[in-house]
């Protein structure tokens, strides 16, 4: 299998996502890479690689760079020779079963329209992220794609984040929810309105509304909004988590008894800081193109890149595209 890597996306590029690449072919010995990015750069850090995983890397010259402040529509037309416009169309052209980026989001959503194309009959695609729980991983779709949906989107959205959850992820029987400002009928606008009359009658089992608050403790395991509210309640619960480690930290420095109880609290809190780490995730699945197309934490270091890889390897593996298009055809929803 042989999967694109935007080598020059993301803050630590291209170092920590050549190692990726590296960790990921050690990890899956079924699994070759092309390292899409500026070659004299990209060389000397796969330079040590042991021959086993050197005969699965291709490095592939792209002379241009998308970079996270430019505007995603006009950049992915333009730089045709960017290191992500290339890995899409190695992906459209079938060279590659997929492509992996941790660069800009929006040219990575436009990317996965304008050149890998959307599965017919798919409106707009989703960004899902599977999101750590108390219990279990959930997935909060979409955050980011689609800022302003329709009904049919937030419908889509639900098809393709159940599929993902059941066949991906092995949840038998995934419950499907729609983030609303309340569990009341009552609650939400007419968009969500519409869409939970459509979702009532939908292959997975939907459980109405749910709040913010349900989101890490509810029952639901996928959750439905648009990318606009989604993209906001991501980014809270990203700063939540940075803020309350921070917190902890600044007591601990302050205080003795803390400092004691540390020694015996530090492997329950390494425990519980890996459940909720999002290198131990690696990507976001872009649902709704034609190719397994994710996309990695822009922040991210080898460990989430080779993660990412992993990702894009199972929903290969396991058919995505070829799931949601069955569905979409035979009128899943």
């Amino acid at each position: 299998m042989l999967l694109a890597l935007d080598v020059m996306g993301g803050d630590n590029a291209p170092a920590e996502t050549c190692r990726g690449a590296l960790m990921a072919c050690d990890r899956f010995p079924d699994l070759e890479v092309a390292l899409v990015g500026t070659g004299s750069r990209v060389a000397p850090l796969i330079a040590e690689a042991s021959s086993s995983v050197a005969k699965r890397l291709h490095v592939v010259n792209a002379e241009e760079v998308i970079t996270m402040d430019e505007l995603p529509s006009v950049a992915i037309r333009n730089k045709r020779k960017s290191s992500l416009r290339i890995a899409m169309e190695m992906v459209r052209s079938g060279e590659a079963q997929g492509c992996i980026s941790a660069g800009n989001t929006g040219a990575i959503v436009a990317g996965g329209v304008l050149v890998v194309g959307r599965i017919p009959g798919i409106d707009r695609p989703g960004l899902g992220v599977p999101l750590p729980a108390i219990d279990r991983l959930r997935m909060l779709i979409d955050v980011g794609a689609t800022v302003r949906s329709k009904p049919l989107n937030l419908v889509q959205f639900a098809l393709m984040g159940g599929l993902y959850m059941r066949h991906v992820l092995n949840v038998a029987d995934p419950k499907v929810a729609l983030l609303a400002n309340g569990e009341e009928e009552i609650k939400g606008d007419d968009v969500i309105a519409q869409a939970r009359d459509v979702l009532r009658k939908g292959p997975f089992t939907f459980i109405g509304y749910v709040e913010g608050k349900d989101i890490p403790v509810g029952p639901a395991d996928v959750v439905v909004c648009d990318g606009f509210t989604g993209n906001i309640l991501l980014k809270v619960m990203e700063g939540l988590g940075e803020a309350v480690y921070a917190l902890l930290r600044e007591e601990m420095g302050q205080r003795i008894l803390p400092k004691v109880g540390m020694v015996f609290m530090l492997p329950m809190l390494k425990e519980l800081w890996t459940r909720f780490d999002y290198e131990q995730y690696g990507g976001t699945p872009l649902l709704g193109v034609r190719g397994a197309v994710i996309k990695a934490h822009g922040r991210s270091k080898a460990p989430a890149i080779a993660s990412a890889l992993g990702v894009a390897r199972d929903f290969v593996l396991k058919r995505g595209v070829e799931l949601i298009s069955r569905e979409i055809t035979q009128g899943g929803m």
